[in-house]
């Protein structure tokens, strides 16, 4: 008689449903398997609840590479909030570094209800602009409006900050901006390192060409070089005329919108 074999379920594994369209904020929380947040509530407890979503939602881009227990939002957020304080001595001053760590930790959050989405998805980006304004209505209005009893400007504070970070005015804003770009070709070349060359992410390469502050810009050549002279070693080539190629006209297009401001 053959054993029966029954799984452990793992609590660590968080699978995302496809949300139909059109999408709506009510949806997603009817997927939640932990069950709906509290609304309204004087205490904070829901919201750091909804804040878990970040640690257990992978960022997307990587999985059509294979990467499939890559970095999770919260994971890229970290490092970009920490990479701040390294700000060059030229541009250092003039930066509000409390406001960049701050908007670090708080540009992605609506990404806890929305999803990682990428130029592959192919949702335009107003739709995905009206997505995550949605979705941080929600988390700063219904779950931290009433936090301690009284009306708090904590979600007001949260959503001001994301909303600097969207309009892209501010030095602040750009810088990161510029830091959420770096973070992403740090991550890219760390995976091609651990595939020993059997890894191409070169199509990620693109986002150096979007970095706009010059000390920033440093950076992302420093590591562009890093990853050329990687693939020299593994003795492959990767010069422009293919990354070029890597993707079609049309995902070019889609980059563009993207990563845009």
């Amino acid at each position: 008689m053959a054993a029966i074999v029954i799984e452990k379920l793992d609590p660590s594994i968080v699978i995302a449903p496809k949300i139909p369209d059109p999408w709506t904020v009510d949806k997603v929380l009817a997927t939640i398997p932990t069950g709906k947040p509290i609304e309204g509530s004087s205490s904070p407890v829901p919201y750091f609840h909804t804040l878990e979503r970040l640690k257990t939602t992978k960022r997307a881009g990587w999985k059509r590479f294979g990467i499939n227990q890559g970095e999770s939002i919260a994971d890229h957020m970290f490092r970009m909030s920490l990479m701040t304080m390294a700000a060059p001595p030229s541009l250092a001053p003039r930066r509000d570094l409390d406001k960049c760590i701050k908007m670090c930790l708080i540009h992605d959050m609506a990404e806890s209800l929305v999803g990682d989405l990428t130029p592959a998805d192919r949702v335009p980006k107003t739709e995905k602009n009206r997505r995550e304004s949605i979705a941080m209505d929600y988390i700063t209005q219904q779950l931290l409006g009433n936090v301690h009893g009284v009306v708090t400007n904590v979600g007001e504070d949260i959503r001001d900050i994301w909303q600097e970070h969207e309009d892209s005015k501010t030095l602040e804003s750009h810088f990161v901006q510029d830091i959420d770009k770096v973070e992403l070709l740090l991550q890219m070349v760390e995976y091609e390192k651990r595939g020993e060359g059997k890894v191409n992410l070169s199509e990620f390469t693109y986002v150096a060409t979007k970095v706009s502050l010059p000390e920033i810009k440093a950076w992302a050549e420093e590591i562009l070089k890093e990853r050329e002279e990687f693939w020299v070693r593994k003795k492959l080539v990767h010069g422009e005329a293919e990354e070029e190629s890597d993707a079609p006209s049309d995902m070019k297009k889609m980059q563009d919108n993207y990563y845009d401001g």
